[in-house]
């Protein structure tokens, strides 16, 4: 039915929810009638998007946070729960990553990935997990992963093992929790144009970003509503007889595994100029 796709009173954390995937995240569950919390460490970018979201008619709230602090993401959570009676939704989306050969990073490095991208999600599931088994409602557990979780990563070699752990772990919370009507999912986006990506494009070449297209099947990369777009989906009604899975939402870049497109002839071809 078409009102399965629907939200409505349900509630959602969602961890770095203030900026690019997160904030679209965040507009997304609101607009199919989801009360949202913002976790975020970006207090003003936070409050502001909670402000947006309130003048629009949505219900949402900011909450400040440093996910890789797990008392505070916990409390953050029962916080959550207290303030809106409830908890359906869980959206990890908090991770970073900084470019480096393996052989040169530190080990201050590898603790700061793991505890951003891996140990933050393990925290939030559990308390989030939790909260939902005593409201006996169900409730939907979101990973944000990466496509970096699908394949290597030179260069990003502890960033690619953290989301391939996600992805990992959702299949096993999907089985774990299945018994309590909480489905689990996992999301291995691409090239998604956030802010910040877009900085990374406007700064390569002309032929690195025609380059780009060509990896990309679709011919263009995504953006953080059509990303959203999905986590929707995963959420509602329309989902429920799925768990476990992990869906790369990447204009079919993992798909193609070195197939591109000539910008000659349009055809498809391994490893052409």
């Amino acid at each position: 039915m078409h009102n399965d796709i629907r939200l409505d009173g349900q509630v959602a954390f969602i961890t770095a929810g203030a900026n690019g995937l997160g904030a679209g995240i965040a507009r997304a569950l609101c607009a199919y009638g989801c009360k949202v919390m913002i976790a975020d460490i970006d207090q003003q970018r936070g409050e502001q998007l909670a402000t947006q979201l309130l003048d629009e008619g949505h219900t949402a709230r900011y909450i400040a946070v440093d996910v890789t602090q797990s008392a505070a993401l916990r409390d953050a959570i029962e916080q959550c729960v207290g303030q809106y009676g409830r908890l359906d939704i869980l959206v990890n989306n908090a991770g970073g990553v900084r470019q480096q050969a393996f052989t040169e990073q530190s080990e201050a490095s590898w603790r700061k990935h793991l505890e951003l991208n891996f140990m933050s999600m393990l925290t939030a599931t559990q308390a989030a997990a939790r909260a939902m088994i005593a409201g006996q409602r169900g409730g939907s557990i979101i990973n944000i992963a990466s496509s970096e979780g699908l394949r290597a990563a030179p260069g990003y070699a502890v960033y690619a093992a953290c989301k391939a752990g996600m992805i990992s772990f959702t299949r096993s919370m999907a089985l774990e929790l299945s018994g309590h009507g909480i489905r689990v999912h996992a999301l291995a986006p691409d090239m998604i144009e956030t802010t910040g990506l877009k900085r990374w494009f406007d700064a390569a070449s002309e032929a690195a970003n025609a380059a780009r297209d060509r990896y990309i099947p679709m011919g263009r990369t995504g953006s953080p509503e059509e990303l959203a777009n999905v986590v929707v989906f995963l959420c509602s009604r329309m989902s429920s007889y799925t768990t476990g899975l992990t869906i790369p939402v990447d204009g079919g870049a993992i798909a193609s595994s070195g197939w591109t497109r000539s910008p000659h002839n349009g055809e498809w071809n391994l490893y052409h100029e």
